[in-house]
């Protein structure tokens, strides 16, 4: 069993974060800056020797591959940063690996896909490094800090030619002989089969065997397009629980853990991990943290973790994380724990075995084929994700933000509408009092159904709109591709419009 941890290379000064946040930020600053909510709250975190290292110095990724090479630790995963334009930030550490070859530190890339905003702006799925500036602040008037985007096979092409020489180093992780590629949020990407389609060929060019691309909470949804998923912990179960809109949101180590361990999933399915959590020093009283952490904790459900991965036929466990300081998550020794997680993953490896067998019969005694098992996950994920969609459209119904401020702002007046569902009936009554005209309706229940709207079948010829929206966003990867076998090319997903709300 191979274990990856997630690698933050947020320690180190560059000029954006100086302009950002104030001279000298790196997530230290906020480490250094915590302090207890409330009694018993195990805040600042400490690193051990007050070792608050920079990442430009090659001693710490020497330090670093040395401690990973002691305690069994087999890769890092690295956050890697690219947006419009192909702005990049926070590459000089990656750069500086491939560049000393001496260091042995195996390593792979997920690409976090997010645009990086203030705090206070209302960009969903933003990342959002520190809360420590007024709302006054006129540094940046939008909250927008680093927009993502995805532009054409240009922008594609000039990030993979960046990407192919790290592809090609021999301490790059692979899988089937494909080096590793993390999509940190692929529901974000309009294009991602396009996308990934471009990529898969031009790394065949190259010289490689093709990328093995793995979509973070993808939920199914891209399984013809991507190559596997992942569970990052503890963000994928953090979905499932209630937060506390009025201040910290609290969740005890086991429950969250046995939440991981309850997951289905399949030979494509990676189940992910993680160390201990408290992002407070980041968000303050917005914050969530886990409570409950200890190295004996942390074995003891690594062991199990890594037995379920086994048992459904996977190899690799990612952990939460190497260095996320700023949210609790990290293996580096620390005052508290000293080395104790890290003796822990690797006694975990060690004894694991004996628990794989359970996790086989698990499976085997719920019965059913594989086929209705992978249907009954796809059925789960799909009504989570519309839960989630619904909860997030109702949330800006609240603060009074209405869908067809989207379309206004692009000019898009006469659209159609793919799916006749819950969401597509709630859309339509949504727009029924605005400018904006859905002058026909998509759907496969086309004789059950009852509408003044023009109905057409998605086999029919359609008349030309501004824009198709999808409603079945669960599908929307698909459908995207049937309506572009048919010459349609400007559909939108309705979670796209939502998430950029």
């Amino acid at each position: 069993m191979k274990v990856i941890a997630m690698y933050l290379p947020q320690f180190h000064h560059v000029k954006e974060n100086d302009e950002w946040w104030g001279d000298g930020f790196t997530d230290w600053v906020a480490v250094k800056n915590a302090y207890p909510l409330y009694k018993g709250h195990e805040q600042p975190r400490v690193p051990l020797n007050d070792n608050y290292y920079d990442l430009m110095d090659k001693r710490v990724l020497v330090w670093q591959s040395e401690l990973m090479k002691r305690y069994s630790i087999d890769g890092l995963c690295m956050y890697h940063y690219w947006f419009k334009d192909g702005k990049k930030i926070l590459e000089r550490p990656s750069e500086n690996l491939l560049e000393w070859t001496d260091i042995r530190m195996p390593f792979c890339f997920c690409w976090a896909n997010q645009t990086w905003a203030r705090s206070w702006s209302n960009v969903r799925g933003k990342n959002v490094w520190a809360s420590t500036l007024e709302k006054g602040d006129k540094r940046s008037e939008s909250g927008i800090l680093l927009e993502e985007k995805y532009g054409d096979e240009g922008q594609w092409k000039e990030h993979f030619d960046y990407l192919l020489p790290f592809f090609k180093d021999r301490r790059y992780i692979t899988v089937k002989g494909k080096p590793i590629f993390v999509i940190y949020r692929p529901v974000n990407i309009p294009c991602i089969r396009e996308m990934v389609e471009f990529w898969q060929a031009k790394a065949m060019e190259n010289g490689l065997e093709g990328l093995y691309v793995i979509g973070i909470d993808a939920e199914g949804r891209y399984r013809n397009v991507l190559d596997a998923e992942l569970y990052l912990e503890p963000r994928s179960s953090f979905a499932l629980w209630e937060q506390n809109p009025r201040g910290i949101t609290k969740f005890n180590y086991g429950d969250i853990w046995r939440q991981i361990l309850d997951r289905r999933g399949d030979a494509r399915t990676f189940f992910g991990g993680f160390v201990s959590y408290d992002d407070t020093p980041r968000r303050g009283n917005e914050g969530k943290l886990i409570e409950g952490a200890a190295p004996d904790k942390f074995c003891h459900y690594l062991k199990e973790l890594m037995a379920k991965n086994e048992a459904n036929g996977n190899d690799i466990v990612f952990l939460n994380a190497w260095n996320e300081w700023g949210e609790g998550m990290y293996l580096e020794p620390d005052v508290r724990h000293q080395y104790g997680f890290l003796e822990a993953v690797s006694y975990a490896k060690k004894h694991y075995q004996s628990q794989v067998s359970y996790y086989l019969k698990t499976t085997e005694n719920k019965g059913g084929s594989q086929t209705e098992i992978n249907n009954i996950i796809n059925q789960k994920n799909k009504f989570e994700h519309y839960l989630n969609l619904l909860d997030v459209w109702m949330c800006l119904r609240e603060s009074g933000v209405k869908l067809d401020a989207w379309f206004l702002e692009k000019n898009y007046k006469c659209i159609g509408l793919y799916g006749y569902g819950t969401l597509g009936r709630h859309f339509v009554k949504e727009l029924e009092s605005s400018e904006i005209e859905i002058c026909y309706l998509i759907d496969r229940q086309k004789d059950r159904l009852y509408t003044k709207v023009p109905l057409y079948l998605p086999e029919d010829v359609f008349p030309e709109v501004d824009i198709i929206v999808v409603s079945a966003t669960f599908y929307f990867d698909e459908i995207c591709q049937r309506l572009r076998d048919k010459g349609v090319y400007n559909i939108v997903s309705l979670e796209q419009i939502i998430e950029e709300l």
